[in-house]
This record gives structure tokens, sequence and C-alpha cells, in this order.
């Protein structure tokens, strides 16, 4: 009898990954495998990367140490955007076995039936304009909010990323296989769902029968609304440019989408964000802000920003810092620049020392906190309902309000999953 194979994830990066990680796993157990932790001992590792920064490639190395001091004999995959950009470089890694580059990931099962241990890795990786194919997928089980991978690549060429060279250009499921999807996670006791995408808002390019398709977010948001048992969905992130009126006019008026949007603006300065080649100034960004929090005050707003890009002066600085200040909006999620190849931000001139980016990132961070406190602080008093998670973490639970507050309490087994009336205290 042929012996089970256990197999262990672990996830770099963001919520696409997330949900892709998932729906590997789902297929490998649909192929015999048994899915078990990742820190104990396994038959196959699957690391799932990001190459966002330089942060995440150094960290898949380190696990990739990691396993081969505990699990010499085991199979090592990595997949994910840094395997699609440097598979070679991951290829020489000692301990690595296969490279899955974007277009053969949903292939895993295929390649670990004619792997062997001790040869050299072998690389499955294709010029990434040749990916075009839409994968949908999911997270299942892992956490009360699912991940809905609803789109994938960007058409975008901002100057400091290297996303459209490690997934290829902006493609996305139909309104009506993302609407089934939905209906299974239903099905499955799910509450909430959090649509992804790599540049969410371009959702609706893709082909059926060699036709292309036209769609919009506009219209799966609309669609979505009407699946019955999910309870909530939220937006992941979209560009201010591609947040249209209607969009945020349809949020405020739902009842499962809620009010929380997460906006990257990347610069506060107009000078900056030309040199990033970002598709909107900062006149337009704030604007959008104003109009959700017209129509809905208790709206959470999430902000992306970078430090330190190049050329990005004290005064370049000072104005993002200010802008952010005065905006409403309710935390920051800051990114230090780091150098990525192949990418148009290297020519840029002057280079910024890297204690300087490391300062100003220190100094968005305190100003994140104060503005998560400011916000949260506004709703004392209120009642809000709060989906609390399943995990119960030291005798405690955790969950978020419809505006993203979150909510730390003694834990108790019948609120898991379970939307609860809260008061802000």
């Amino acid at each position: 009898m042929e012996q089970v194979k256990t197999v262990a994830f672990h996830t770099l990066g963001c919520k696409l990954n997330f949900s892709e990680t998932s729906s590997i796993s789902r297929l490998l157990e649909q192929d015999g495998f048994v899915k078990t932790d990742f820190d104990g001992t396994a038959d196959v590792y699957v690391i799932n990367t990001c190459s966002v920064t330089d942060n995440a490639d150094k960290e898949c190395r380190q696990l990739v140490r990691r396993i081969q001091r505990r699990a010499p004999e085991s199979m090592v995959v990595i997949t994910g955007c840094y395997a699609q950009l440097k598979p070679a470089e991951i290829a020489a890694i000692e301990g690595v076995d296969l490279v899955l580059g974007a277009a053969e990931k949903f292939n895993i099962a295929e390649h670990l039936k004619t792997l062997t241990k001790g040869d050299s890795a072998k690389i499955c990786s294709c010029d990434i304009e040749d990916v075009n194919s839409f994968h949908s997928s999911y997270s299942l089980h892992d956490r009360t909010r699912t991940f809905l991978k609803v789109q994938d690549g960007c058409d975008y060429n901002c100057t400091f990323c290297t996303i459209p060279m490690a997934r290829g250009k902006s493609r996305s499921d139909s309104v009506e296989n993302v609407v089934k999807n939905a209906e299974t996670l239903a099905a499955n006791g799910v509450k909430e769902i959090v649509l992804t995408g790599v540049n969410l808002g371009d959702f609706g390019k893709g082909f059926e029968g060699g036709k292309k398709r036209e769609e919009t977010f506009f219209e799966l948001i609309q669609e979505l609304e009407k699946v019955a048992g999910i309870e909530r969905y939220r937006i992941s992130s979209i560009e201010p440019n591609l947040l249209t009126n209607e969009i945020i006019e349809f949020v405020a008026n739902s009842r499962k989408f809620m009010p929380h949007f997460h906006i990257p603006l990347q610069s506060g300065s107009n000078d900056i964000l030309g040199r990033m080649r970002r598709r909107y100034r900062r006149e337009l960004y704030a604007e959008k802000v104003a109009l959700i929090k017209q129509f809905m005050p208790h709206c959470a707003i999430g902000v992306d920003v970078i430090v330190g890009f190049p050329s990005e002066s004290e005064e370049h600085f000072r104005e993002t810092y200010d802008f952010l200040h005065s905006l409403d909006v309710s935390y920051l999620h800051v990114f230090t620049y780091s150098e990525r190849a192949n990418t148009m931000a290297l020519d840029i001139q002057p280079v910024v020392p890297v204690n300087v980016r490391h300062e100003r990132n220190k100094m968005l961070r305190n100003l994140s906190h104060k503005k998560l406190q400011f916000f949260t602080e506004q709703h004392i008093g209120e009642t809000r309902k709060v989906l609390f998670e399943s995990h119960n973490k030291d005798g405690m639970m955790e969950g978020y309000t419809d505006n993203y507050i979150k909510i730390t309490t003694p834990f108790r087994e019948e609120w898991a999953n379970n939307i609860i009336d809260w008061e802000m205290r």
C-alpha cells in the first residue's frame, strides 16, 4: 500500500497569496496528500513567496535553511512572485527541489509525481508575457474571514514595482464564476469574504470562448450583494483612480459591503507621484476620502505609503506627512522603499540613504498609531457589529467591527464565527 504523503505550507506576502496557498493545498489534498503544520516534519514543504521587498526574499532563504536542518530528506517547492522573478537564484539555494513560476503553481500535483530528491532543482517557469490564464482561488477553514481572488496581474507600470513582471497582465474571473464561488463559500459557513486581486478596480478583463470579456468591478459587487448566506464583504485594496463615485455610493447604501476602504496613496507629493508613474494626483485622493466620509462618517480608510523613494527630499516627505496628517484616514501601512531589480526607479537620482528611509518610516508609523487611536475613540459608546474569529489565542479571541476596529475579549466558543452586537468602550 502506498504511503500517505504529508505537505506543509508557508505563505509570505499578501492576501492574494493566502487565497492561492489555500487553493493549492486543496488541490494536493484531493490528490491524497495530508496537510500538516509547517513547524513540524512533512514530506513536502511548499513556500508561496512574495517579492515586493528585499525582506521577503531573505525570509524565503531563511525558511529553506530551517527546513534543511529539520528535515533534510523532505522535498522543498518554491512558488509565487519571487519564484517567477528569480527562478535561477532560488534553484541555487541548497535544499530547493522545485521552482514553480506563475503559470505552473496550480499544476503542482503533476510536478510532484515526477520529482526525486537529490537531483538539482527543477525550474518550471515561462516568460511572464505568456501567462494569460486566470485561476480562481480562495482560502477556506484557515481563518474566519475568507480571501477570494477575483483578479490577477497588473497593466500599470509603477516605477518601483515588480508585480507586473511577477504576475503578468491584468486579467480576472467572470462575474458569474465569482458569484458561484461566493455561493460555495456560503454553503461552507463563511460569513465574511475579502475580495482580493493585484489591481482589484481593474476587474473585468479576460477571455471567454476566445472572446474578450467586458465586465466591471461595479457590476461584480452589485451581483455579490445578492448572494444569500454571505453577511459581509470587504474590498481589500483599490486604486484611487479606479474607486468610482458609484462604488462609494453603493457601499454606503449596501447591507453587506462593509464601511471600510484600503486605498494606496504611496506619496503625498505630486512630484514623487509623477516619478512613481502613479495614475492620479494627491488632489484626487483627497476628493475620494472626502466623498467617503460625506457618505459614511464612520468608515475606516487605510492607506499604503512608501517612504524613501529615490529623489524624495526632506520637503517631499514633509508634504506627504502633512497631507496624511490633514486627511480623515484611519491607519497607514508604511513601506520602506527597497531597490528591486529591473525596475525603472533604479535610474532615479538621488538615492535616499537607508537610515533616512527608516527614520521617515518611524515618523509615519507614529502618525498611524495616533490616527488609529483617534478613529477608535470616535466610536466609544456606540454599538457595532463584530465578527469574532474562531481562533483561541491564550484564552482570548479577536474580531473586527464592520468598520474594521479590532476587538479582543475572553474566548467564548458560542461567539466564534458569529456576528455579535458589541458596545464600544
